[in-house]
């Protein structure tokens, strides 16, 4: 362990809750490793999220030792709503605005750990940045210290991500809809169509390009990357990513709540412990206990679970065409709902949005249970009844659903999401692709099909099942913690803090 004097590292998130949840996991992860003081540094309105977040599920030990910092910030001044501090409930257009205004953190976070450095006497150990605020390569450089870069995604949905954007190479691929992208083996060809309208339109002039180029190329200056994903889950995309950044990668992950990762996880363990309803930051919708009292009327592995993630929703012609394949597939599910895309996305649902007599239907003949705009997913996924997950393919959710071993019906909607879909449909047989985007025509027909093939038990459902199974394990071997038995992702993050008492070290006797 290193000596008091350097036992500091401060955080840096991007402002999203796919961000912020595994920024803190990391902390606590960090934490608990070496006992180090770990400064997390925000926006106000996210800094109380994150702090009622952990106060309401941390020991007193730790809030010794885990603290958070605000950094000030106007969103009017970047022509956002006021109070508007991170992404969820964005319009796109409003997205693009925010990760605009997140380099103007760049003042005060200068301030902020040059504060720290001046109240301890030298600099932090580190700073752990999120890969889109790469500007704190050159904060970090400029006070004596490393920073490294933290990818809350996995190696391939990473790379992928990053190369699109640095190489635009969407834009020289003829006449033909698929191209090859840098990073990748000449044999893996990506679609047109798995890149947002935005991206598709990017040529480098623009405000996207010019950010994203810019704060991933610093990013890659970084002294190296983290990244929340497992060796033995992903050794074909860590391999490649790190060829591709041409930097050390610690593979670190799945940063999960513990309980998750137990043996003998259960749901009603994990509703115990409360995740779901520290996560959601508000009230839940729907007790947990209804959630479950209602998945215990059902047969094991029989139920389908919905969710589009935090902050993303589906076009209404989309919604009327699943609620359509739902019904006739009979399947038992649980559908997280919020209004389609063109509606405010705060709103109260309407029964319109649905066909009619939808809700009442479902209730009714217990088929479905309809849940306004959260769930407790983890509690949901854990469940014996839980049999698929017809996600957006977020990071977050697909180390929830394959933790658990339950496969996914795909359909991504933005980010690097159609790239995590792609990995898990070719590279690891754990997922089925409904369609993908806003823009894509649907057919219940076809909604019906891919759920029925999903949820067979048999044939290719079956063989889904049992690859997530294998993948499971692996996920949990990698976090495994008891004296020598070391797991990949244990003795990841001990080579990293080796690695960085060492570079300090370096750095303190040159000064």
């Amino acid at each position: 362990m290193a000596s008091k004097s350097i036992e500091q590292i401060v955080m840096l998130p991007f402002m999203a809750h796919g961000h912020l949840i595994p920024f803190l996991a990391l902390a606590r992860q960090i934490h608990q490793a070496t006992g180090f003081k770990i400064s997390i540094a925000s926006t106000p309105l996210n800094i109380q999220y994150l702090s009622s977040t952990f106060n309401s599920s941390s020991d007193e030990p730790e809030n010794d030792h885990i603290h958070f910092l605000e950094l000030p910030f106007c969103s009017t001044d970047s022509g956002l709503p006021p109070n508007t501090e991170n992404s969820e409930n964005l319009s796109l257009d409003s997205i693009g605005k925010l990760f605009s205004a997140s380099l103007s953190l760049r003042k005060p976070f200068h301030s902020l750990v040059s504060d720290i450095a001046a109240k301890q006497g030298h600099p932090p150990l580190c700073i752990i940045s999120d890969v889109f605020l790469g500007w704190a390569t050159e904060v970090a450089s400029s006070l004596g210290t490393v920073n490294v870069t933290f990818s809350t995604g996995g190696a391939y949905g990473t790379l992928a991500y990053s190369s699109i954007w640095l190489n635009l190479p969407h834009r020289v691929r003829g006449d033909s809809d698929e191209f090859h992208l840098p990073g990748f083996p000449d044999s893996c060809r990506f679609h047109i169509n798995q890149l947002h309208h935005f991206l598709r339109n990017a040529d480098g002039t623009d405000s996207w390009s010019k950010f994203f180029q810019s704060q991933i190329s610093l990013s890659m200056q970084s002294f190296g990357w983290l990244c929340n994903t497992a060796e033995e889950f992903e050794p074909a995309g860590l391999e490649w990513l790190r060829n591709f950044v041409k930097l050390p990668v610690w593979a670190i992950g799945p940063l999960l709540p513990p309980v998750v990762l137990k043996n003998d996880c259960s749901s009603s363990s994990v509703a115990a412990s409360g995740i779901s309803t520290r996560r959601a930051g508000k009230k839940l919708e729907i007790s947990i206990e209804k959630c479950m009292e209602w998945l215990e009327s059902h047969s094991p592995a029989s139920v389908l679970y919905i969710s589009f993630g935090s902050q993303n929703s589906i076009s209404p012609s989309q919604m009327m065409e699943l609620a359509i394949g739902l019904e006739e597939s009979a399947k038992p599910f649980i559908w997280v709902i919020r209004p389609p895309v063109g509606f405010e996305p705060k709103s109260e649902f309407r029964a319109e949005y649905l066909p009619e007599g939808f809700e009442e239907r479902m209730e009714k003949r217990k088929q479905g249970l309809l849940v306004r705009n959260w769930a407790p997913q983890l509690e949901i996924l854990s469940h014996k009844s839980t049999r698929a997950f017809l996600s957006h393919c977020g990071w977050n959710s697909v180390l929830e659903s394959l933790s658990q071993a339950v496969p996914i019906i795909g359909w991504p909607l933005a980010a690097e999401q159609a790239y995590n879909s792609k990995m898990l449909v070719e590279e690891m047989g754990v997922s089925v692709e409904l369609t993908r985007g806003l823009q894509s025509s649907i057919d219940w027909k076809e909604v019906k099909k891919v759920i029925e093939l999903v949820m067979d038990k048999k044939g290719k459902g079956g063989d889904m099942r049992s690859k997530a199974m294998v993948i499971k394990e692996q996920l949990r071997a990698s976090v495994r913690d008891e004296g020598e038995d070391k797991g990949s992702s244990v003795k990841a993050l001990d080579d990293l803090i080796k690695t960085l008492q060492s570079k300090w070290q370096t750095i303190n006797s040159i000064s």
